[in-house]
């Protein structure tokens, strides 16, 4: 049997805003640097550190607005569950096993580096993938490249999404208190039951028991963002796809544009304000920036390539039909653009150590740009679709793969 998986509208527009709101996220980005390198630079940097309201600024942004983008993955991932990639455990098996090769590679890679150190904690900063730039990065190639590996490329990174939520929920929480962690539990289990057993349809019941949970969790000391994923999987989906009158669907909808255009800008601004001192090569070649920089730029295509080949090899899954294990290559290499999540991990992973966290944002971004640019020369002169795949926006995984070529 024939099974046609074309790419729905929410995944196109999700496409979109990720290609607009990647070159919006590379200008803030500049814009930081530059003024954090000028005459302003010690104002600029200070304005992020000003109380408000019980946290700083920065804070505000890193505890509460990013929880709206872990809520837009969240969503993400519970699209890619029941519609995507992951709905099917034969074709989820590829990504998965190849996120665990993105995570488990880079990781081993900073461990062996940094293992017994004080910056041994910043083993999980070159786990992360940056799902916005990589995918923009295919946008920008276009028809060049396969359509199956935009969508094996989203389902990998949506899952190394999520390696990297359990990593910070099990390995960067601060002290713990137990009650305000059972506290934020009781609402998710409350909005599953509304969910469930009360068929309540309406958001902003979910959305208010979503503020609850968040201010639990901050106060729990498990890092508050968490608790935007957990709200995304109480909210009400409908399994047909792009159904209008889904909770669900409605708020990835609304939260694309939000999330791209405004918070993870917002995000950028102040996080990427690294000051580039007289010995910042000296910094760039520490072993916690050298775990960072090796574990993205050659950790994360090695791991995805090997995890993926070895799973095929044992035939735990296989390749797409218009795919070739060049393909896969190259969505490692994009895998190694890390920014957002790399930069959020390395907030948590070296609190109060002022120095290593912008050395660590350098290597950060020197790595990210290092592996953009090979992601998309390789794939712009090696990611051609095969010949034998008839549509370049549909997908065959019943039928055995043609001879592949490398």
């Amino acid at each position: 049997m024939r099974i046609e998986r074309r790419l729905s509208n929410t995944f196109q527009e999700f496409i979109a805003s990720g290609k607009a709101g990647g070159a919006i996220l590379i200008l803030c980005t500049l814009v930081s640097l530059a003024i954090a390198n000028s005459t302003w630079g010690a104002s600029y940097l200070g304005f992020w550190h000003i109380p408000l309201g019980g946290l700083t600024v920065e804070l505000w942004i890193n505890d509460a607005l990013m929880a709206i983008f872990f809520l837009l993955v969240g969503l993400e991932l519970k699209r890619e569950l029941y519609n995507g990639e992951l709905s099917d455990l034969r074709n989820a098996m590829l990504p998965i096993l190849a996120a665990a090769g993105g995570i488990a590679v880079p990781a081993g890679i900073h461990f062996a580096l940094n293992g017994g150190t004080p910056t041994q904690a910043g083993v999980g900063i070159p786990m992360a993938t940056d799902i916005a730039f990589a995918l923009g990065v295919l946008a920008l190639l276009g028809k060049r490249v396969p359509a199956s590996l935009k969508v094996f490329l989203t389902a990998l990174a949506v899952m190394d999404d999520l390696g990297a939520i359990i990593v910070i929920a099990v390995f960067y929480t601060a002290q713990l208190s137990v009650a305000y962690l059972v506290g934020a539990l009781a609402v998710f289990v409350a909005l599953r039951l509304m969910n469930k057993r009360l068929r309540v349809l309406a958001l902003w019941p979910y959305l208010l028991g979503g503020a609850l949970m968040w201010f639990l969790m901050l106060k729990s000391g498990v890092h508050a963002t968490i608790a935007g994923v957990l709200l995304a999987f109480t909210i009400p989906y409908s399994a047909q796809e792009d159904d209008a009158a889904s909770p669900s669907h409605q708020l990835e909808h609304v939260l694309h544009k939000p999330v791209a255009f405004l918070i993870l800008p917002i995000f950028a601004l102040a996080n990427t304000g690294i000051v580039i001192g007289a010995d910042w090569a000296g910094e760039l070649s520490s072993l916690n920036s050298l775990g960072i920089l090796v574990g993205l730029v050659l950790g994360k295509p090695v791991g995805i390539l090997l995890f993926s080949f070895a799973a095929v090899a044992i035939g735990v899954c296989r390749l797409p039909l218009d795919l070739a294990w060049r393909h896969v290559l190259g969505a490692g290499m994009l895998g190694g653009i890390g920014f957002t999540m790399s930069i959020f991990i390395t907030n948590l992973a070296f609190v109060g150590h002022a120095d290593i966290i912008n050395a660590s944002k350098m290597s950060i971004l020197a790595a990210s740009v290092i592996a953009g640019t090979i992601g998309f020369i390789w794939l712009k002169f090696m990611g051609a679709p095969l010949a034998s795949d008839p549509d370049p926006d549909t997908m065959d995984f019943d039928q055995d793969p043609p001879a592949q070529t490398q």
